[in-house]
């Protein structure tokens, strides 16, 4: 089996090439490295890993084709995915879920590649519905600071759906749920990361609005898990389709929970609400388990010891 993985360098991409390499895959990792890491992919190198450096907003030269030659897997993982990209760089993340994705989907109707998309949370916005179900449709600003990566997905949900039904390519969407693990960046600026790194500086962890917020934290390896399982349902199950650990918690007693497993002296800060922030986030994954038995394994608690061992490794994140 032949596998290319956008976005390969990436956290999420990273461990999905490795996972694939060590099962067997030939791998084409492609990445342009705007938020990508060569350094999470240095292990790879072997025969059976192609490194692409390309931006998929721009066509594929003759070379760079011959190179990703005959495929029977695209996981289409690459965009900016952190509030921090969404600020700095809107136009690119934007881009990536039009002319990115429209170059991706072209490929897959050229090779006959079955195409995973990596969708988000994100399209439900600031939900009104609690747990999200596949079936709810949002509640988005189309026009706020995070409607670049919203927008963008949602966006690109649309134009799987019209490939699919113009050119019956082999389809899966997968909507991605708070994930963390090693790997992320130290300054990406999502929850997990920022915290630790805090907490290991023994700065204050800055709580926006007092805390109240919920997620719900998926660790990595059971997001590997839940990406390769869904490639390979049955053709007639296109999704979409939750991925995420439903094991819910609010921002302030993670923060706390992140300075009791780093024995950090880091104390709490109240900060002020970033726009549309959501108040609420935590995944059904009734159908995901129903269709392909994902059922994440890894607590909390054992996750955040992995990725803080991970963070001081590299020197606090």
């Amino acid at each position: 089996m032949r596998s290319l993985v956008t976005g390969g360098a990436g956290f999420i991409g990273s461990h999905l090439c490795e996972k694939l390499l060590n099962s067997g895959h030939e791998i084409v990792c492609m990445d342009n490295f705007i938020t990508g890491d060569s350094r999470n992919i240095a292990h790879l190198k072997s025969a059976g890993f192609t490194l692409i450096e390309h931006d998929i907003n721009l066509p594929f030269t003759p070379d760079q084709l011959k190179a990703i030659g005959k495929i029977d897997r695209i996981y289409h993982l690459a965009c900016p995915a952190s509030p921090v990209d969404y600020r700095e760089i809107p136009l690119q993340t934007l881009w990536v879920n039009a002319a990115g994705m429209k170059n991706m989907l072209e490929l897959a109707v050229k090779t006959g590649a079955r195409f995973l998309h990596a969708s988000t949370s994100e399209v439900y916005g600031d939900p009104q519905e609690h747990p999200q179900k596949e079936s709810y449709w949002g509640h988005v600003n189309p026009i706020g600071e995070r409607s670049c990566y919203n927008e963008g997905k949602r966006y690109a949900e649309s134009m799987a759906m019209a490939y699919y039904k113009s050119y019956r390519i082999s389809l899966k969407i997968v909507r991605i749920f708070n994930t963390f693990g090693p790997r992320m960046r130290r300054n990406d600026g999502r929850v997990i990361p920022e915290f630790i790194r805090l907490a290991l500086e023994g700065e204050p962890l800055l709580v926006n609005g007092g805390g109240s917020q919920t997620r719900s934290f998926c660790y990595i390896d059971d997001m590997i898990a839940g990406l390769l399982a869904a490639m390979e349902t049955p053709a007639e199950f296109i999704g979409p389709v939750n991925l995420g650990n439903p094991e819910e918690i609010s921002i302030a007693d993670l923060a706390r929970k992140i300075i009791a497993l780093t024995g950090s002296s880091s104390t709490l800060s109240d900060a002020g609400m970033p726009q549309d922030d959501p108040m609420k986030r935590k995944p059904d994954i009734t159908l995901a388990k129903t269709v392909f038995g994902f059922d994440p394994v890894v607590s909390l608690e054992e996750g955040l010891k992995k990725t803080i061992d991970y963070f001081r490794g590299i020197g606090g994140g």
